[in-house]
């Protein structure tokens, strides 16, 4: 009907459109809404409690619930039609990250159900009932995920883009709970350790929500309580993954997807011994510190100094051969001549999108750092160490960027394979003769320009008994007066094809390092390693509220950026 107006593409827009804002607008509004009450739980407002707050959170997760169960349902009924999909969206690398983050997830939960049932006599029952609700609604988002993460949705596609957007902003208000539950935790060690360092002047006033009971069975609450804390990032992560990719299936809904194979690119170790080598001993030494740090921090004065100087040299030396390492590759690009993908699409266009986006919040932190280490009166020596860490995090992070995106955006090199090893037979009087020298010139675009016939590859038959005699003698002699030529052509085709196969290894290698560089810097904030809490100076400059408030909105952001840069580093190694 809309092809009969004359314009379908104009006609079909408006309604389309139209249910874009609107759903989009619903699940800002949701967000708010949840942020709003996330907020007034943690600054303690009068007539807000946690249960109010996970009331809220259970009832967008049943209805998330309700709504992948009928899509699952009305799937299995139209198994049978065939379906747009986006190869670009839901690789399968992400859906095995999403699977680990979502088991450890559920870890989290199990321990969350066993604080509950040791502080069941003074918990609110909602504190039970948001676990076992959390768990179910993990497991059948992943399952989703897993099956219709690439779908382009095409039937009810107004009700399916409420659907698809409710599920995003559910997933962004648990990724909030839970970066707020964590930031609470890391804010009350904080304070204690600023103590150690002398600080005494910084007024401490713990925020503890813990329950108002005694435990039923002392080891087990202490065993869960503290898990707890080092099994959120990694459901943090879970649910910052599950938003984008929920996101890009909202945005493939009603797109118009153009049929082309996708060429599979799977990861091999092959090639990348040397970034795999460079790139695990950062990543064992970064481990190494971390333990040291988080023993050493708040023992005493001398020996928070000491953590505090350890990280920032190894962090200053792992982010410089980073910056070497992004250059190295970055030029390499230079030096190809090779056009960028400008099509259409959502997923490439998203991971953009937030590696600058993430990348603002510590970017934010280390111009903070910089103005206070310029603007402070007073220097303890560990705190000059951080004027190039942060000086080092906004270069590396800007190089990496561009490495990234301009990588995703690549064409990849086409090469017919059918052609490269082509073998062209011909049978002359019971005898075989093989013409495989000529594959190179059919390759290279040119053909036989000595007799000036069209090769008989492109007449889609083999060279027959045509002119048996002369048009066979005449064959061998071009073949003998074109060797030189041909030999020529070889070593040119062959010096190029080396040439490029070192650009690639190197490339290959740049990637593996920056994937575990990334991994090992995610691990340090996600952990309680975080001397932006622990230095003191800039609570002193900018006073210790407001850079409290600073760090709690920038942090997430930034531990996000290094586990997004190294699942996009993952896929420019397929890609290379």
């Amino acid at each position: 009907m809309e092809e009969a107006a004359g314009c379908p593409a104009v006609g079909g827009s408006y309604p389309q459109k139209n249910a874009e804002i609107l759903s989009s607008q619903y699940g800002i509004n949701l967000f708010l809404a949840g942020l709003l009450l996330t907020f007034a739980w943690a600054v303690h407002a009068v007539g807000i409690s946690k249960s109010h707050l996970l009331s809220y959170l259970i009832t967008l997760m049943l209805i998330q619930l309700l709504w992948m169960l009928w899509y699952l349902c009305r799937s299995c009924t139209q198994r049978r039609l065939i379906r747009d999909k986006d190869t670009h969206a839901g690789a399968r690398w992400l859906k095995c990250g999403i699977t680990l983050f979502a088991v450890i997830t559920l870890i989290l939960d199990s321990f969350k159900i066993g604080y509950y049932i040791d502080f069941s006599n003074c918990l609110s029952p909602t504190e039970g009932i948001f676990p076992v609700t959390h768990a179910v609604h993990t497991i059948l988002q992943v399952y989703f995920l897993w099956c219709h993460a690439k779908d382009v949705i095409q039937s009810f596609k107004t009700l399916e883009r409420f659907g698809v957007i409710h599920s995003v902003f559910t997933n962004l208000l648990l990724w909030t709970n839970g970066v707020l539950t964590e930031s609470k935790h890391q804010l009350n060690e904080h304070k204690e350790r600023l103590i150690t360092l002398g600080f005494g002047n910084i007024t401490i006033v713990l925020d503890d929500h813990a329950p108002q009971c005694n435990c039923t069975t002392t080891t087990l609450c202490s065993i869960f309580s503290q898990g707890i804390y080092y099994l959120y990032p990694f459901n943090i992560e879970y649910h910052i993954l599950a938003s984008t990719m929920l996101y890009v299936l909202w945005k493939n809904i009603g797109r118009k997807v153009e049929h082309h194979q996708q060429t599979k690119t799977p990861f091999k170790f092959h090639g990348i011994t040397v970034g795999m080598i460079f790139g695990l001993i950062v990543l064992t030494s970064t481990i190494a510190i971390v333990v040291v740090y988080l023993i050493q921090i708040g023992g005493s004065k001398i020996k928070s100094e000491l953590a505090l100087t350890m990280f920032y040299l190894h962090a200053i030396f792992v982010l410089a051969l980073m910056c070497m390492a992004g250059v190295v590759a970055l030029l390499i690009y230079r030096l190809e001549d090779r056009s960028l993908d400008n099509s259409k699409n959502p997923a490439r266009k998203l991971d953009a999108e937030l590696l600058v986006g993430t990348a603002a919040g510590s970017w934010l932190l280390s111009w903070g750092s910089i103005l206070a280490i310029i603007c402070a009166q007073g220097h303890p020596k560990y705190t000059w160490y951080n004027l190039p860490y942060s000086v080092l995090v906004i270069i590396e992070k800007y190089i990496q960027n561009l490495f990234i995106i301009e990588s995703i955006h690549r064409e990849q090199e086409k090469v017919n394979e059918d052609i490269k090893t082509l073998r062209i037979v011909t049978i002359s009087r019971g005898s075989t003769l093989s013409l495989s020298p000529l594959y190179k010139e059919i390759y290279n675009g040119r053909a036989a320009r000595d007799s000036g016939d069209i090769p008989c590859l492109f007449k889609g038959s083999i060279c027959g008994r045509e002119n048996e005699g002369a048009g066979v003698a005449r064959e061998e002699t071009s073949q003998e007066n074109s060797l030189v030529m041909h030999s020529a052509s070889d070593f040119s085709f062959n010096s190029r094809n080396s040439v490029t196969n070192n650009k690639r290894r190197i490339l290959k290698n740049i990637a593996a390092f920056l994937f575990l560089c990334n991994l090992s810097l995610w691990i340090p904030p996600a952990f309680g390693c975080r001397p932006e809490y622990d230095n003191g100076l800039e609570e002193i400059v900018f006073g210790f509220e407001p850079w409290i408030i600073v760090v709690n909105l920038a942090m997430p952001f930034s531990i996000f950026y290094r586990m997004h840069s190294a699942a996009s580093l993952f896929e420019v190694n397929c890609k290379t």
